[in-house]
This record gives structure tokens, C-alpha cells and sequence, in this order.
């Protein structure tokens, strides 16, 4: 989780945006493998838990995972659903299996990352049962796509592009029915800080124009986003999202290991922020006003969607 400085136009730059698809992977891998969450299948993406991690790398990406998911969540009890998912640079996330096991499926849930991550992310849910069956479990025709570098089914389609190039992009995510007037939530983990100012602006407006109702969670300055047309904007630093999540949670990771100097998990997450950003042209309330109020909405809020 160090800093991270948006790499040019290069195929050697390229790969090491790449190759970060590897390091958090594997450093979910770790933690989870340590009990900070559950993931019963990122295993399926990373043959091996790794080198030992410290404490407050895996306090961080706790923390992390768990902020998304809230707002994730949120936005899909907020929609009932009816709305769609597109994760940019998706990586070898397990997000999908984990909302079709929770009840929690959106109408679609989409992915874009680079060709060549998609094709190993396509080759691994070919290959391993138990990312394969839940896809099969929510496809109702025999029209399954599923090549190379794409898959698409009913609630469910990996895509390969370059998020650089916004006419392609769009290109293929009308090709497989994303529909600009459903909801829609964006996610962008750790995307945006890879392009040029330039490049995130033109991808963060295109967004905002082409859909109405919608969200964008990510790790990035709310001022871009007020900036490219979208209604509201909020960010937190991770420490502060730390101490909003449920805390008979936080307490039981506290307990799993050690933290010697909690002074270094502070500056830790104090150095990065998580925002989110709405329109909400069809009045669902999706102004969120903090992620406190989100986790007690989460928690309260309907649990399952038809």
C-alpha cells in the first residue's frame, strides 16, 4: 500500500500496473487466510497464502475491503437491486461470487482490466469448479460467451480493454447491454491513480454523462468529481472509515494478531482516502451523508434481493 504515481503510455508501464493486480491479490490471500474476513475464493486466484504480512498491512486492507463493501452494499438495498455493478480494473477480485452467495445480485454485474488479466482471470473461472458453478447458476440460456479475453452471461461479464480509451470502452460495454439508464455503481478500488489527471478526468466525466443515476467509489480526490459533472461528493481517510466500521468487528481483528506500534497503522491509513461520488436523478436517496450512517443502514437494512 505504498505510494503510487500514475505510470505513461508504455508497454514496461503497463506491466507494472499489471503486476499490482498480483500484489493486492495476494495480499487479500494472506489476510483473509489470517481471518480478517471471509473470501472462500480468492484462493482460487492464488495458489499459495505468500510471505508473512505485518499487522497493519492487513489491519489496511481490512479496513479497505470492508469500506467498499459497505458502500457497495448500500447502493444495491438502496436500488433493490435493480441496478448494475461495473468494476474498473477488477483484477482477480472474488466481489461477483460473494453477492451471488449474500442474495445481493445486481441485474448485471460487469468487469473491465487489461486483456491480458482477464484472459488469466477467464482461464482460472474455466478451470476451477467452484468459480464456475455459481456463474452457470445464474445464466438461464445456452448463449454463454466465453473466450479468451471475454466472458459475458446473464448477471455476469469480464471484459478486456484499456480504460484509456473510452470509445472502446464503451464500445464494448453497450456490445454486452450495459444499460445507461439503470443505476449504476462504479467501482475503482486502485485505478484511477495509475492515469494521467487527464485520462481519470475523461473517464470520471464520461461517467458522469452517460448515466444519471448513479455512483462512484474509489480511492481519489472528491474535487474531480465535483469538477466532471456528478451532484455530490464525499471522502474519508481510512483511519477515519477504521473507526466508523462495526466495532465488535474491528475488535476481533484486533485480537487475531499483534500490532506493536499502532502509531504505524495510523499514518498508514491516514495516508489514504476512500470516496464516493452521485447523481441521483431518480430521487433514491443516494446521498449518503457519512459511512457511519452506511454501516448502520447496511446492518439494519434488508438483507436479500429477489
Amino acid at each position: 500500500m505504498a505510494t503510487r504515481q500514475p505510470f505513461p503510455d508504455s508497454d514496461t508501464a503497463d506491466e507494472a500496473v499489471r503486476s499490482t493486480c498480483d500484489d493486492a491479490t495476494i495480499s487479500k490471500r494472506y489476510a483473509t487466510s489470517k481471518g480478517y474476513w471471509t473470501d472462500p475464493y480468492v484462493q482460487y486466484f492464488v495458489r499459495s497464502v505468500g510471505e508473512r504480512k505485518a499487522p497493519e498491512i492487513n489491519r489496511g486492507y481490512y479496513a479497505r475491503v470492508q469500506g467498499m463493501n459497505h458502500l457497495l452494499d448500500a447502493f444495491l438495498r438502496k436500488t433493490k437491486c435493480d441496478c448494475q455493478i461495473v468494476n474498473l480494473g477488477a483484477g482477480l477480485d472474488t466481489t461477483f461470487w460473494r453477492l451471488k452467495d449474500e442474495n445481493l445480485m445486481p441485474r448485471k454485474y460487469f468487469e473491465v482490466d487489461f486483456p491480458m488479466i482477464v484472459a488469466r482471470k477467464i482461464h482460472n473461472i474455466k478451470t476451477k469448479p467452484p468459480l464456475s458453478k455459481p456463474l452457470i447458476e445464474t445464466h438461464s440460456t445456452d448463449s454463454l460467451l466465453l473466450d479468451g479475453h471475454c466472458l459475458d452471461s446473464d448477471r455476469f461479464c469480464i471484459i478486456g480493454t484499456d480504460l484509456r480509451d473510452i470509445p472502446g470502452l464503451e464500445e464494448k460495454l453497450k456490445k454486452f447491454h450495459l444499460n445507461p439508464e439503470l443505476p449504476t455503481l462504479f467501482l475503482s478500488e486502485c485505478v484511477l491513480v495509475y492515469l494521467t489527471p487527464e485520462q481519470s478526468s475523461k473517464l470520471v466525466n464520461w461517467a458522469s454523462d452517460t448515466f444519471h443515476t448513479a455512483m462512484f467509489i474509489n480511492y481519489e480526490q472528491k474535487e474531480r468529481f465535483l469538477k466532471t459533472g456528478w451532484e455530490n461528493a464525499d471522502a474519508l481517510d481510512m483511519m477515519t472509515v477504521y473507526s466508523v466500521l462495526p466495532q465488535d468487528d474491528v475488535a476481533r481483528i484486533e485480537r487475531l494478531e499483534f500490532l506493536d506500534e499502532k502509531e504505524l497503522l495510523q499514518q498508514l491509513l491516514q495516508h489514504y482516502s476512500i470516496c464516493w461520488a452521485t447523481k441521483d436523478k431518480l430521487k433514491l436517496g443516494m446521498c449518503f451523508g457519512c459511512l457511519h450512517s452506511i454501516c448502520k443502514y447496511v446492518h439494519f437494512g434488508y438483507r436479500h434481493c429477489s
